[in-house]
């Protein structure tokens, strides 16, 4: 890059299982803003679908990585995807003026945050603007008790928005922003209501302090260690075959009861019998909904993909049953 031109800003977005990000997201990308921005995506496990979770936005590019955790396995990944994007600005240079990396609700951000410091082509290039938390209001309490990587996004933060402010009363609220001023004295907090916020939200913040981060963290630039919960593991169900929408929703409804505790985060794009559009569902542990996406085009291949993150989650249970959802397969009585 050439000493008159700035390097391009990077936000990482992150935020545990169901905190909202790809909700943010969509609400963000649409907007008249006159930011072109790059997003890459990296999901926990084999299969990706937050390409279909996010609207159809106008020039962005949408870069999905789904063959590990961002801040473990694929940094390698992040480091060609991110020299990619650069080669293709070098070659367009109205191409992208920003990129988002949303993590994985999984990942500790600051092996993320190290390869704009460690990988010399990188922090040439690319300059860490933020580190951008969303925190879940109504699963943050338990969340930040059990999971350290709750803790790293807040404490790594440099601002942190709280999402599903509406599913919970205001002194929880009040709560929460206090504990998580307690972990993180430095970073903004704001609510984020329904998932819509301001662009200058996420990017062009300024915000990131290595300095800062070295008083919290003195071993930040040689840290590269990073390990997760064994019992944290994901399964993907896929087919071609239309399924059930009354049968696939009763069972969806009884497993989430059954295991709520751990069924930590779960999505899919379904197709259904008789309707013309997939449908787009996501949770977390007891919440769950559903949208209407986008129709499927004349001669695609309808094909489903499901995916679910949890503790102990009982693989062979799941598979049997959403099998029993597909059309013209009727549940079990018992």
């Amino acid at each position: 890059m050439s000493a008159s031109r700035p390097r391009v800003p990077v936000t990482i977005l992150t935020g545990f299982l169901g905190a909202g990000k790809t909700t943010l997201l969509n609400g963000i990308l649409p907007q008249q803003h006159g930011r072109r921005i790059a997003v890459i995506e990296n999901e926990f496990g084999d299969a990706g679908i937050d390409n279909d979770l996010l609207v159809e936005a106008r020039g962005e590019q949408i870069v999905e990585m789904n063959n590990g955790c961002i801040c473990c396995t694929v940094r390698g990944d992040l480091v060609r995807i991110l020299g990619e994007l650069r080669d293709r600005r070098e070659r367009r240079a109205d191409a992208f003026d920003y990129v988002i990396i949303e993590t994985t609700g999984l990942a500790d951000p600051a092996p993320v945050a190290q390869t704009f410091f460690i990988d010399e082509d990188i922090a040439r290039y690319y300059r860490l603007d933020a580190i951008v938390t969303v925190v879940d209001a109504v699963h943050a309490a338990a969340q930040l008790e059990q999971h350290h990587e709750a803790q790293e996004q807040v404490g790594f933060a440099d601002r942190i928005l709280i999402s599903k402010t509406d599913l919970v009363n205001p002194q929880e609220i009040v709560s929460l922003s206090e504990r998580l001023g307690r972990i993180n004295a430095r970073a903004p907090v704001a609510k984020v209501l329904f998932g819509v916020a301001a662009v200058d939200q996420i990017v062009d913040i300024d915000g990131f302090s290595l300095d800062s981060i070295l008083e919290i963290e003195p071993g930040f630039l040689g840290e590269d260690a990073h390990e997760h919960d064994d019992a944290v593991a994901s399964f993907v169900f896929r087919t071609e075959r239309s399924f059930d929408a009354e049968l696939l929703q009763d069972f969806l409804r009884k497993m989430v009861a059954d295991h709520a505790r751990d069924l930590m985060r779960y999505k899919g794009v379904v197709s259904f019998v008789g309707l013309d559009s997939r449908v787009v569902f996501q949770g977390v542990h007891m919440l769950m909904n559903s949208d209407i996406g986008r129709p499927w085009a004349d001669g695609e291949v309808r094909r489903s993909i499901l995916v679910f993150i949890g503790r102990h989650l009982p693989e062979e249970k799941f598979t049997a049953g959403l099998e029993q959802c597909l059309a013209g397969k009727p549940l079990p009585r018992g």
